[in-house]
């Protein structure tokens, strides 16, 4: 039987030891842990232009023409080498950071990483998140690994003011519904994001994504990443001001769940979560792999067959073993397992996300505690600190 593969192109160049070197350290570093996985950028430069892309963080922005940093047989060595890599079990992220992975001279790079990592029969989920063109063709390809538990996140807002999203989000909603209509051996989640309140929250925008989730295997609802980079941007640009201040985590006011949550009880939705794994996870019949189910609060839109199958897997881990692996990688401080997280001191977020997938449970950092339904997002829009009606 023929392998569907990419149409080729001529590689993607890779930049110059000198060019590389004047790029911000954090973007020339390839692989970065995320909640989400281990993530993979070897490649950089997009021309889409949205204007709350998180490339702002890294001063790439203008960097329109995408570009390698690396072969990709280098990329994936450098990912196997990776001291947090573990086969079979650590999730991947490819390109979510610098490019989008579906523009059309970036994936045949992507395919060819994808065919490395599934001739290696690893079963390690990986994530690609796009909003750009999937066609029936791509599909074909997507669904030839055989190994890979493969998830395509269909990046869609709605957001209608050009300056701030010039690509439209149409082109995003067709994607899904092909990417869906063809899944056989991977699953298609929409990615509903970023959602602004005032921008793209109004009762069409809402009734747009309930639509879109009868195409997608699971919904994925999250808000802005609103840092100080980005701020600079739109005041530059003379962007409407989401925010009056920036934030660390995702900003998601309460009013606007609420809002979202009241249209999803009353509607006929697809599944809907607050958080990419539970999405990821419930897409593929499984438990969720950031161990969510012990922030009980995130479960309460979940489908009740979810619920069963991560209570199932969820298993608070002994101390002694979660103190030993905390103590080599270098925590500090008191170590603690309760019925919501390790909680943990002195540890960055990478080997925090390391226990985590690790453990299968939640891992916080005292210093920034996730407060009760504020779901790990800023505390801008809601009226008590520690997400309590005040």
């Amino acid at each position: 039987m023929n392998v569907p593969t990419a149409a080729p192109r001529r590689a993607l160049p890779i930049l110059s030891a000198d060019k590389i070197g004047a790029l911000k350290p954090e973007l020339a570093d390839v692989i970065e842990y995320r909640k989400s996985g281990l993530s993979l950028n070897w490649i950089v430069g997009c021309p889409l232009e949205c204007g709350y892309c998180v490339r702002h963080l890294f001063d790439n922005f203008e960097m329109k023409v995408p570009r390698r940093l690396m072969s990709d047989e280098e990329a994936v060595t450098r990912l196997f080498g990776h001291p947090y890599f573990r086969a079979h079990k650590t999730p991947i992220q490819l390109l979510n950071r610098a490019t989008d992975p579906m523009l059309p001279i970036v994936k045949p790079h992507v395919v060819n990483v994808l065919r490395c990592l599934d001739e290696q029969g690893l079963t390690n989920h990986v994530l690609i998140i796009t909003r750009w063109r999937v066609s029936p063709e791509d599909c074909a390809v997507l669904n030839s690994f055989k190994h890979l538990r493969l998830t395509v996140l269909v990046t869609h807002s709605n957001i209608a003011n050009p300056a701030i999203e010039p690509v439209d989000s149409n082109i995003a909603a067709q994607s899904l519904r092909t990417l869906y209509e063809h899944a056989e051996r991977y699953r298609t989640v929409l990615y509903w994001r970023p959602i602004v309140p005032g921008l793209n929250d109004s009762d069409a925008d809402i009734e747009r994504a309930r639509e879109l989730s009868q195409h997608a295997h699971a919904t994925v609802f999250t808000g802005l990443f609103f840092r100080e980079e980005i701020a600079s941007y739109y005041e530059a640009h003379g962007l409407p001001m989401p925010y009056d201040e920036t934030a660390r985590r995702k900003i998601m006011p309460e009013a606007a769940e609420e809002r979202i949550l009241a249209a999803f009880q009353q509607g006929s939705w697809g599944a809907l979560f607050r958080k990419t794994s539970c999405g990821v996870a419930y897409a593929h019949g499984e438990a969720d792999y950031n161990g969510h189910y012990g922030v009980r609060e995130l479960c309460d839109i979940c489908p009740e067959d979810q619920i069963a199958r991560c209570h199932a897997a969820w298993v608070k881990p002994e101390l002694t073993a979660v103190t030993q692996e905390a103590r080599a990688l270098g925590a500090t401080g008191e170590i603690e397992v309760n019925g919501r997280a390790i909680v943990v001191e002195g540890l960055d977020e990478p080997p925090r996300y390391y226990l985590q997938h690790g453990f299968g449970y939640q891992c916080h950092d005292r210093a920034k505690p996730h407060h009760h339904r504020q779901h790990g997002r800023a505390p801008i829009g809601w009226k008590a600190g520690n997400g309590r009606t005040a």
